[in-house]
């Protein structure tokens, strides 16, 4: 079970990195398409600033290739080789999978981006 203090949480569920109690979006849902990339400037338990110098996220592109690869190979070993379709349906597996995938795909992105800058703090509270 992933529990409160595990980056794994974080990155999992788009919780604050630093305190694990509110989500970083302002909408969870990723399939929102017009709020993807819409989150709120600070956590209100903790408040943890999300994005740490302008541009920030620039690097969760980087992340966001090694994911989408990710996702491609599991598209592949499953159309390929346990259903055992053709090398071109497996081609349109793996399309319909990263199209499919895309949102879900650069939200991790970006949790994997931040939580690799911020770690978790138990005893993080909010201070004004």
């Amino acid at each position: 079970m992933l529990k409160k203090g595990n980056k794994l949480y974080s990155i999992l569920t788009g919780t604050c990195p630093k305190c694990h109690n509110e989500s970083m979006y302002m909408d969870k849902n990723p399939y929102h398409l017009t709020q993807i990339f819409k989150m709120h400037e600070r956590c209100s338990h903790c408040n943890t600033k999300y994005k740490i110098e302008p541009s920030f996220f620039y690097g969760a592109m980087y992340v966001s290739y090694g994911v989408g690869i990710a996702f491609a190979v599991a598209a592949f070993v499953i159309s390929f080789l346990f259903i055992g379709t053709s090398l071109k349906t497996s081609f349109f597996a793996i399309l319909g999978t990263l199209i499919v995938f895309m949102p879900i795909i650069m939200r991790l992105s970006r949790n994997i981006w931040i939580n690799m800058f911020m770690k978790y703090d138990p005893d993080a509270v909010k201070q004004k």
